[in-house]
């Protein structure tokens, strides 16, 4: 059974919190609405925040033709934790985070439980949408389900993208407002949370995300991957909250077309997706064989010529989109694995005419 070099760092007090048994068949209905369709050293992480990264011309000319974006917006950062070697294309321009969202909100539970506010037996209800028209009031109309622990909504919200699982813990922190604080404090500034999840469902398609940049419920490419690398590294939260967090991305059911999918399988994915009009996305962190890991952000809009193409063909604009993350996250991996054999080959050479 292959081990992931993420499990290692795993505490004893974690381990007591071993991933839940599966959904009941009421639970399977929570697969929402945006995610549903479908030998070596071990080095330790650079630290991203105190690290500036250096842009790896080779692996940012690789996936800029990877990201072209005659059919759609595309926005791409990614990381080395290790070198701080980075890339990034439209890098600094907000996209919509749909359901990559729920990364941040779980953080903000987390680093509550961390300050003894609650824990993780702490018990909330599931917030269901309840049916309205589009743009009708300010905020979606939810009723009360039942009561679940923390560690149990987290999981529905990371691995199922479960929303009434994250209005629960949303409403639990004090709403957006007390996410969006949080990313302040974690120096995330290009990153805005405006509705809650019942919300933004049901008034998704007001504007086309190919063409018009809504700052409502968006962040930066950039933005997301500092948030994976302070979460990975440890900087905002407890050693077994981020352990929380990780080991559900660990084990994230949905979008096996995106990030995953051309990944080889020695390689550990950890990811979050998310889906709206027009768009898909996927943030996660992938480790490498030889202990580095890799944050990267990949958002993706159109592939469809406008929104009627779009209508007529739901599931082939989807797909194309997978299949544009994919590519671009299997690129990134093999423009970085080929950089380390670059460096290491080199550094060989050096100690042998030494």
């Amino acid at each position: 059974m292959k081990v992931s070099r993420i499990g290692r760092f795993v505490s004893l007090v974690a381990l007591a919190l071993a991933p839940l048994a599966p959904a009941n068949a009421q639970e399977a209905g929570f697969e929402n609405a945006f995610d549903n369709a479908f030998g070596t050293e071990v080095r330790a992480p650079r630290d991203f925040a105190t690290n500036s990264a250096s842009t790896n011309s080779a692996v940012q000319q690789r996936i800029s033709q990877l990201a072209e974006g005659s059919q759609g917006r595309i926005g791409v950062a990614a990381i080395d934790l290790t070198t701080g070697e980075s890339i990034s294309i439209l890098g600094d321009q907000r996209f919509p985070m749909a359901s990559t969202s729920k990364i941040a909100i779980a953080a903000t539970f987390l680093e509550g439980v961390d300050q003894g506010r609650w824990s993780l037996t702490s018990e909330f209800p599931l917030l269901w949408a309840v049916r309205s028209r589009r743009f009708s009031s300010a905020a979606a109309p939810v009723r009360q389900g039942e009561y679940m622990t923390a560690h149990r909504l987290i999981d529905l919200m990371i691995t199922r993208s479960s929303n009434p699982a994250t209005d629960a813990l949303l409403a639990a922190v004090g709403g957006p407002q007390a996410v969006n604080d949080w990313a302040r404090r974690a120096g995330l500034e290009d990153f805005s949370l405006d509705r809650d999840i019942a919300t933004l469902v049901r008034d998704d398609g007001e504007h086309d995300p190919v063409t018009y940049i809504d700052r409502r419920d968006s962040a930066t490419p950039n933005t997301m991957v500092q948030m994976l690398a302070g979460i990975y590294q440890g900087r905002w939260l407890s050693g077994t909250s981020r352990n929380v967090i990780i080991s559900a991305m660990e084990r994230c059911r949905t979008g096996t077309r995106r990030i995953p999918a051309q990944m080889p399988s020695y390689v550990n994915v950890a990811h979050k997706t998310g889906t709206l009009n027009r768009t898909a996305s996927d943030i996660g962190i992938i480790e490498m064989p030889d202990g580095r890991a890799i944050a990267m952000a990949i958002y993706v809009t159109g592939q469809s010529a406008n929104q009627a193409d779009e209508n007529a063909n739901k599931t082939r604009s989807r797909l194309r989109r997978d299949a544009r993350i994919a590519s671009i996250a299997r690129g990134i991996y093999d423009g970085f694995a080929e950089e380390a054999s670059r460096r290491n080959y080199a550094n060989a050479q050096y100690n042998a005419v030494r």
